[in-house]
């Protein structure tokens, strides 16, 4: 079991299946936590189902610099510190180039690009200034290869991929660490409901997911940085 007693980690999308996940399974291992979502009433149920008292921020928009900076200010006037950051803020969407993928260009760069560039950012000051942080992003296997009518989703899910990569070059020498996950399709009861015919059993838990994230915000994952790590189940 990994030790998170005095660590103080953000989670975004928290309401979320993913996200509310991570957060349980951090609030196991000690973390303080700050849970951040748009949609306060999911998100007090979370709160109020997890140990530790942890810090609700309700409808902070992520993808601007103003709601960035006021989860990570709200955390820091909390708890002192900000050691970790999970982000599961993101949306998918497909649409064929020829019937108008372009129109998605800015609500998907937006949503799961420029969020995680400005938390990011948020978050980067206290972690260098302590000389410790963990951050990890959500990505996606469409970030590394596209398929049909994903074009969009997968260009902002590889601008994911290569924000973490910038942060963990450049903060190296600062104990700051930055990776991505690439899950496969989650098993939710949102994509069951979109996808009923598909096979569920080869689809990943977010139960399965939340220790990989939990680990990469953990000090043990110190040596791995700049990594994009694939979660498939068995697709």
């Amino acid at each position: 079991m990994l030790d998170f007693a005095g660590q103080t980690v953000i989670v975004t999308g928290a309401a979320g299946n993913l996200g509310a996940a991570i957060a349980e399974t951090l609030a196991r291992q000690g973390a303080s936590l700050a849970l951040a979502d748009m949609r306060e009433e999911p998100l007090q149920q979370l709160a109020a189902r997890i140990a530790g008292d942890p810090l609700v921020i309700a409808g902070a928009d992520v993808r601007t610099r103003d709601g960035a900076t006021r989860i990570v200010q709200e955390c820091r006037e909390q708890f002192g510190r900000v050691d970790g950051l999970a982000n599961t803020v993101g949306t998918f969407k497909t649409t064929n180039v020829i019937d108008g993928a372009a129109e998605d260009w800015a609500f998907l760069m937006e949503l799961n690009a420029l969020s995680a560039l400005r938390l990011s950012e948020a978050v980067l000051p206290d972690m260098i200034a302590q000389g410790y942080g963990r951050i990890v992003h959500v990505a996606a296997g469409a970030g590394a290869k596209s398929f049909a009518g994903a074009g969009v989703y997968a260009a902002s899910k590889s601008a994911v991929m290569r924000i973490t990569e910038a942060i963990s070059e450049e903060n190296k020498t600062n104990g700051v660490g930055a990776n991505c996950i690439m899950p496969g399709t989650i098993d939710t009861p949102q994509n069951r409901a979109s996808m009923p015919d598909a096979d569920f059993s080869t689809w990943v838990h977010p139960s399965q997911i939340a220790p990989v994230v939990v680990f990469l915000l953990s000090r043990e994952a110190g040596a791995v940085t700049g990594a994009s790590l694939p979660i498939t189940g068995r697709q």
